[in-house]
């Protein structure tokens, strides 16, 4: 068709072929040019098409890669800039929207100035102690500085809740003092009670080992001859702020808010078992009742199986209290004074009110150097058993370390605002193995008497 349309384009007259039969071969060329030409044409515009393309693509990567060294550029002058401002202007860069505050107090007089006289009055303990109990708490409260400003240095935070609890003074005071804000303190003082709990209670107050039983027992026996016991139990109300809600439970018997430190000291004074945060309207029996010293004791777990026979009667360690808690073969008090008594019965009152009075003296120590506990505490509800927690702890480090405990603090103990309430109900639960147990002592020591 196409050698057709050729020919009449030519002038020729119109060829018809008939039969079948191929072109003659110079028609054959003519017929094959044209479509070589088409497809050159084709082929070059597509090649064309191509290396503009890719001509556009590399330009695009290349105007990326400009772009992308300039900012990167910039970036790193800005960042020396700042870096040589800050350099220029201080060395502790703070936020703009921080207030200038002066920490001239810590580090020049604190660190610098206090003798060990001062720390001891001031932080409880005296310094060597104080760095120990930094670097114990060191996993949990120490912070990292960042761009925007450095972080509060460890001892520090660690001074800042000291301070607190030995004085429960108001968070602006501290906040002056320190300077630091009102946030950071009640932070540091939230921050470090958790740690000295999950970091410092394993390792000051915990179950004593089998040794430290019998060592116990050992001197009971030779300070107030009472065989077999390696502890007193005892409760103590801490008072608080009334709480938003049920603020009724919390009321004890002399009218005022509380919560209730259930504690069980050694003869050193120290303690190995603390329970707290119930409210102020409990009975000692059922805070008793309702701590895990109960649990373990009922379930044969407290102590270790080391009876002693006494006056025929097998005796194993056991603890002593007041006539509150429930009479138990592992917990035994003194008779009900309601009932005329024999003169075995008044000896074993006796003897046991002498070794009783030792927690008595513990929880005089533990208000007057954390007098966090001795005053109404206005923090929340959630945060004041951590903290009685950790007061217990920090008891325990310090008599552990031998600090020295000034006896002009027990003072304030005579001007205590909150007198504590008299538990004047008795548990009067009967168990017949620990009237066995009982009866057996107050034989014991009625033989001592006549010695």
């Amino acid at each position: 068709d196409l050698w057709l349309w050729r020919r009449r384009a030519e002038g020729m007259p119109r060829v018809t072929w008939r039969g079948e039969g191929t072109l003659p071969a110079n028609m054959a060329e003519e017929t094959a040019l044209p479509l070589m030409f088409l497809l050159l044409f084709l082929l070059t515009r597509r090649r064309a098409d191509l290396e503009h393309s890719n001509l556009g693509r590399r330009n695009d990567a290349r105007r990326r890669l400009r772009i992308r060294q300039y900012l990167q550029q910039r970036q790193r002058k800005m960042i020396l800039m700042v870096m040589a401002h800050g350099n220029c202007s201080s060395n502790c860069r703070t936020r703009i929207w921080c207030k200038p505050r002066s920490s001239d107090w810590w580090e020049r007089v604190v660190l610098d100035e206090f003798q060990p006289n001062d720390w001891l009055e001031n932080f409880r303990m005296s310094k060597e102690t104080f760095f120990h109990v930094c670097n114990k708490l060191k996993p949990m409260v120490s912070r990292r500085n960042t761009h925007l400003r450095p972080a509060l240095p460890l001892e520090k935070r660690v001074a800042v809740a000291f301070w607190r609890l030995a004085t429960n003074v108001e968070y602006r005071t501290i906040s002056h003092l320190f300077g630091i804000g009102r946030s950071t303190v009640c932070k540091c003082v939230r921050e470090v009670c958790h740690a000295i709990v999950s970091l410092l209670k394993p390792l000051y107050l915990s179950l004593p080992s089998n040794e430290g039983f019998e060592m116990t027992a050992q001197r009971f026996g030779r300070k107030w001859n009472f065989p077999q016991c390696v502890g007193v139990i005892d409760s103590c109300h801490i008072p608080i702020s009334a709480p938003p809600q049920c603020h009724r439970d919390f009321l004890n018997g002399k009218g005022w808010h509380s919560v209730v430190l259930q504690g069980v000291v050694d003869d050193t004074g120290k303690f190995w078992d603390v329970c707290t945060g119930s409210s102020g309207s409990s009975l000692d029996a059922k805070i008793l009742r309702n701590s895990d010293l109960w649990t373990t004791a009922t379930e044969r777990r407290l102590f270790p199986d080391c009876s002693k026979n006494i006056i025929g009667t097998p005796v194993n360690y056991l603890l002593i209290g007041s006539s509150s808690y429930p009479l138990q073969e592992w917990l035994l008090k003194p008779y009900s004074e309601m009932e005329a008594l024999t003169p075995h019965q008044l000896v074993f009152n006796y003897t046991l009110s002498q070794a009783h009075a030792i927690i008595d003296g513990t929880f005089g120590r533990l208000k007057a150097r954390w007098q966090c506990l001795l005053k109404r505490n206005d923090c929340s509800l959630e945060l004041i058993p951590t903290m009685i927690t950790a007061c217990c702890i920090l008891h325990n480090v310090c008599e552990r370390h031998n600090d020295g405990f000034n006896s002009e603090w027990l003072d304030v103990l005579g001007q205590e605002e909150f007198p504590q309430p008299n538990q004047t109900g008795s548990d009067r639960t009967v168990d017949s193995q620990a009237e066995e147990i009982r009866e057996a002592l107050s034989v014991y020591f009625m033989g001592l008497q006549e010695r």
